[in-house]
């Protein structure tokens, strides 16, 4: 069962010519398949979030300590 806001939308594409029935999903794909993208990256990093923060607090502990060199941009 789709909600009244997917009723209306297929109604309005409905209405337009079959070319632009196809530019309206071809649109609606991609902005789908983003969507999904963010979900993905969104998951990713509530997973990894804790592990971030961890090396970060590890970081600056270290720079703290005087334990790190700065970075030589021309070795990597």
């Amino acid at each position: 069962m789709s909600s009244p806001a997917i009723t209306t939308i297929v109604k309005m594409v409905e209405s337009l010519p079959d070319d632009l029935q196809e530019k309206v999903a071809d649109h609606i794909r991609e902005y789908i398949a983003d969507l999904e993208d963010e979900q993905r990256w969104d998951a990713s990093f509530k997973r990894t979030q804790e592990n971030l923060v961890a090396a970060a607090r590890k970081a600056k502990q270290e720079i703290a300590a005087g334990q790190s060199v700065p970075m030589n941009y021309e070795q990597l």
